[in-house]
């Protein structure tokens, strides 16, 4: 049989792989799953049963719990939780609850954990694991605060800087809400006109944007255009953006460039450094399995995080730090401050004069939470048991085997005479330009809730998006080519009825 070594080779080509005649049976399934060499990261998850996926109350589970699995398909919203996130979140409860405020500059041995960075610390660690995971060229471009939505508020105040000659921000035509929200809300905060300063890309018929498209654009408005700002994967298609190319053409142009890299991070591999991206924001509870709401996490290219001591200049003679020290001190890129983006080495000495630490982390504002960066440092535990490119090899193999179960659905409703297919996959069919997921169109009328009736009945727990888009998203952590097969069996049962 074809192996996932063979099928990732072949669909890094952009070519079809090779199934053998039985790959539409559970038995072939299992074969793939045999030979898969990250199977073993299952295990590091808690992976509900069907008794804990309905449960309508915390009270203990019976004693005689069956153990049969659900089917988690919903990595691309909330991925499942590390069984590493509880031992390291109750290492920090214990040192809170041990050594108090010493918690924030003391480390601690721990059998689960060990050591237990200081509080103060935490942050360069967090950032340190994501770093290879979105390309960084260090840890210095890269940071863990906040949320999503609050960062990308962040790096618009940094890196939005209209004219009068430019002011547009390219973006697309869906983005997700809370994206859409931020960007008509720094235009209005800057006294421009929506309408005259946002530009969307529109898709094709089949919700498809080129990168030609993009390019075009770019082109078409560059001269007016301060910020370029795109989902490196689009959240309602799953199309993957061409990063690398997209980021230097607009960079080209003058254009500032910044990432949404929400359904990216931890989903495909990243060069953010080398891609010459100037900023990134990403949330860490989808692919990073950090736990609902967690911690995000933002990159800034280096050329944008340095930091350097401000000339002294001189007014008749007397030196401006001679003046007002407020206004003495360093030069560096315009940012909301707060205390927590300042040095950590002068940190505690209550300055009035910001020093902002050098590279990505000068952006923080505020204290963050101890026991969100656990949960975090905890999921991103599991990432150090492997590598983007292996995590990547066996998700472009999940998708595709996925892909093929549903186009056979869509052989056998051709064949048994069906007017008009029962959906469509909306997510690009060319593997370069996806990552684990494809987004399927229903036919209009109330498939989407006979779908739903039979996914809970199976204890399959999928993403919908209404009124009739289901997200099959199966992520190499831990789902495997079985469940693949057992939910696409499902939705067989339903499409061909």
């Amino acid at each position: 049989m074809t192996t996932i070594a063979e099928m990732s080779k072949a669909l890094r080509a952009g070519q079809k792989p090779a199934y053998a005649g039985n790959a539409n049976t559970r038995a072939y399934a299992a074969e793939l799953d045999a030979q898969d060499p990250v199977r073993h990261l299952r295990e590091d998850f808690i992976i509900p049963t069907k008794q804990m996926i309905n449960r309508t109350s915390l009270s203990p589970l019976d004693s005689e719990e069956e153990t049969q699995q659900s089917l988690y398909f919903c990595g691309n919203s909330l991925g499942l939780q590390p069984k590493t996130v509880g031992e390291y979140v109750r290492a920090q409860l214990e040192t809170w609850a041990s050594i108090g405020v010493k918690g924030h500059f003391k480390a601690l041995d721990h059998p689960a954990t060990s050591p237990i960075p200081a509080w103060q610390d935490m942050v360069a660690g967090c950032a340190k694991q994501m770093a290879r995971l979105v390309g960084a060229a260090s840890a210095d471009e890269v940071v863990a605060m906040n949320t999503l939505t609050v960062n990308l508020h962040l790096m618009m105040a940094s890196f939005y800087r209209p004219t009068a000659t430019r002011h547009k921000i390219i973006a697309e035509w869906k983005p997700f809400p809370s994206d859409s929200y931020a960007l008509e809300s720094q235009i209005q905060w800057h006294g421009l006109d929506v309408a005259k300063s946002l530009v969307e890309l529109q898709p094709d018929d089949n919700l498809y944007i080129s990168t030609e498209s993009v390019l075009a654009t770019i082109d078409e408005h560059a001269a007016e255009t301060a910020l370029l700002l795109l989902p490196g994967i689009q959240y309602y298609t799953g199309q993957l953006f061409d990063i690398a190319r997209i980021t230097a053409h607009a960079r080209s142009k003058g254009i500032v460039v910044g990432w949404d890299l929400a359904h990216a991070v931890g989903n495909v591999e990243l060069q953010l450094h080398d891609w010459d991206v100037d900023f990134a924001v990403w949330c860490t509870y989808k692919y990073l399995n950090a736990g609902p709401g967690s911690i995000a996490g933002a990159f800034v290219h280096e050329r944008h995080g340095q930091v350097a001591p401000k000339a002294a200049a001189t007014t008749n003679g007397t030196s401006i730090d001679d003046l007002d020290v407020r206004h003495a001190g360093f030069e560096y890129r315009p940012r909301l401050s707060g205390w927590y983006g300042g040095d950590l080495g002068v940190r505690f000495n209550m300055a009035k004069t910001f020093q902002p630490t050098p590279g990505a982390q000068g952006f923080q504002l505020s204290n963050p939470s101890a026991i969100d960066l656990a949960s975090l440092s905890g999921a991103l535990a599991v990432y150090d048991k492997t590598d983007m490119k292996t995590l990547r090899n066996k998700s472009l193999a999940l998708t595709a085997y996925a892909e093929k179960l549903l186009n056979e659905i869509l052989e056998e409703a051709k064949s048994k005479g069906d007017e008009a297919p029962p959906f469509r996959i909306i997510t690009p069919a060319n593997p370069a330009e996806r990552g684990a997921q494809l987004s399927v169109l229903l036919r209009d009328g109330d498939i989407l809730a006979k779908l739903t009736e039979a996914m809970n009945n199976a204890d399959i727990v999928m993403d919908q998006r209404k009124p009739n888009v289901i997200r099959i998203a199966p992520v190499p952590l831990y789902n495997t080519f079985s469940d693949v097969y057992q939910v696409v069996d499902v939705l067989r049962s339903v499409l061909l009825a």
